[in-house]
């Protein structure tokens, strides 16, 4: 294992962590809990993507499927007319779903966002406490220099700053470019040990077993966050409850342009976070964050095992999981720049591990619902249902459902059917309202997306058909998404 440092004397944080205080199960969490971070060891087996399907999920699976064999065997034009019934119902229960969800988040977007509170902005630089900032590289080596240049940029003190560059051990083409970038003094290149699973959240889990913030953000290696993010961040921690141990700052688009891939997938983005988790977190209920521009304590963080390795979208199991412990996200407004894929091949591995990863969280969330249920409520339940389940479910819907339509209008072997046809019609409005209502720039590329949301929804089917095969076959694997640098590499302002 390497390190490379620059050189800068980091202050002392002892003694910084303030009142708020977890029971970490170790007299000495450095040679107890933070080992077990390190090594991705901290969390339960119930509460880990790398024991599911749990054999309860398996036997259930394999009894519904024979019996839903039985049944067609026995009357096929009953099974058929109950496959589209339930369809049909699922799709407009989702629908109906976010359409609440974009109308609550619109009035929530009607507030201000709270930047930095009055007593936050009288903090005399030298008593703000030390920020982690977690970067997890790979193969990264062209997106250094457009990486220090952002997190040059951030409004913190540079003594106050604790970045860590975590690189795979193997990866010593992104370790020398990060050596040769122009990042703040201090900054911390660590070369994760070899080990398995090859993921994110793995080197996330090793990167905070050494990092010294009371908070700590993680950043991807294409992000250009908000110069005041941190601050705003560390605003909304002082005047936040207890429980509120996440805050997430939205995620945008620079290159909805580029393609007609990249204007979908920045709609999507502006949809996700200006109006549907504004509005869950609004309610209370769990959100699952995004991966990347997550804020917490650092404490808290350890308190609840750190991230899951096994699970490739780690994001949104460690919201949830926040969620079952108690706990509460919040919003921040200035957000982190990103670039969209722009090709149909990188958006398809993209997804793909997207629709892995909450088919593995959701396994896990469901081992005992009962236990769930008693962790949340039953409100929030059924809101857990409605986003995780949901985005899988709908999936799988979209392809068959659209095609469906499209037959039934531009063929004659399928009989018109009115009643879909008007259902799939309300879907599309409800849809469009929230593509309306969601903050962007307007520009062609965006009138565009929305006008086609219809060609664009079969693409998800086809991706979550490739995510439950390598469900089955590469549980683990992570797909890499390709990085370049942007022309504009000025951070979001």
């Amino acid at each position: 294992m390497g390190e490379g440092v620059w050189g800068t004397n980091r202050p002392d944080v002892a003694g910084r962590r303030g009142e708020r205080k977890f029971d970490l199960g170790e007299k000495d969490p450095a040679t107890g809990l933070l080992r077990a971070v390190a090594r991705s060891e901290a969390l339960p087996p119930k509460l880990s993507a790398r024991y599911v399907p749990s054999p309860l999920q398996i036997i259930g699976t394999v009894c519904l499927v024979a019996c839903f064999v039985a049944a067609w065997r026995e009357s096929p034009d009953l099974m058929l007319d109950a496959l589209g019934f339930t369809c049909w119902f699922s799709f407009i229960l989702i629908v109906l779903w976010r359409f609440c969800l974009v109308l609550v988040g619109a009035v929530h977007r009607a507030r201000p966002w709270p930047v930095i509170t009055a007593e936050a902005a009288k903090v005399d630089a030298g008593s703000l406490p030390v920020y982690s900032i977690l970067v997890a590289l790979r193969h990264e080596a062209g997106m250094m220099q457009q990486l220090a240049s952002s997190l040059s940029a951030l409004d913190w003190p540079r003594d106050r700053l604790d970045i860590i560059l975590l690189i795979e051990s193997d990866d010593h083409e992104t370790r020398s470019a990060a050596l040769r970038a122009p990042f703040p003094a201090g900054t911390r290149v660590l070369m994760v040990p070899p080990g398995r699973p090859l993921t994110k959240p793995r080197a996330l889990n090793f990167g905070l077993s050494r990092a010294v913030g009371e908070y700590l953000t993680i950043y991807d290696a294409e992000d250009r966050p908000h110069p005041a993010q941190l601050r705003a961040a560390y605003s909304r921690f002082l005047e936040a409850p207890a429980d509120v141990l996440c805050l997430q700052a939205p995620l945008a688009a620079t290159n909805s342009a580029s393609s007609w891939v990249s204007a979908h997938w920045a709609l999507e983005y502006d949809v996700q976070f200006n109006l549907f988790l504004p509005a869950l977190a609004g309610w209370g209920h769990p959100v699952m964050l995004g991966g990347t521009s997550n804020h917490f304590r650092r404490e808290d963080l350890l308190a609840f095992g750190g991230w899951d390795a096994w699970n490739v979208t780690e994001d949104a199991d460690l919201g949830l999981r926040a969620a079952r412990l108690g706990g509460r996200t919040w919003m921040i407004g200035p957000p982190t720049l990103e670039a969209a894929p722009e090709t149909l091949g990188v958006w398809f591995r993209q997804r793909k591990r997207w629709i892995k990863g909450y088919m593995q969280t959701w396994l896990v969330c469901m081992r005992s619902p009962v236990r769930l249920v008693r962790q949340l409520d039953i409100p929030a339940w059924i809101s857990l249902q409605m986003t995780l389940g949901a985005s899988v479910l709908s999936a799988f819907l979209y392809g068959p459902m659209t095609l469906w339509i499209a037959a039934s209008l531009l063929t004659s072997w399928v009989e018109p059917d009115p009643l879909s046809l008007g259902l799939f019609v309300f879907g599309w409005v409800a849809n469009t309202l929230g593509d309306l209502l969601a903050p962007g720039r307007w520009r062609f590329a965006r009138l565009l997306a929305i006008l086609t949301r219809p060609l664009y929804w079969p693409l998800q089917t086809g991706a979550a058909i490739a995510a439950l095969y390598g469900l089955a076959v590469r549980p683990f694997f992570w797909a890499k998404t390709p990085h370049q640098p942007e022309e504009d590499t000025r951070p979001a302002a």
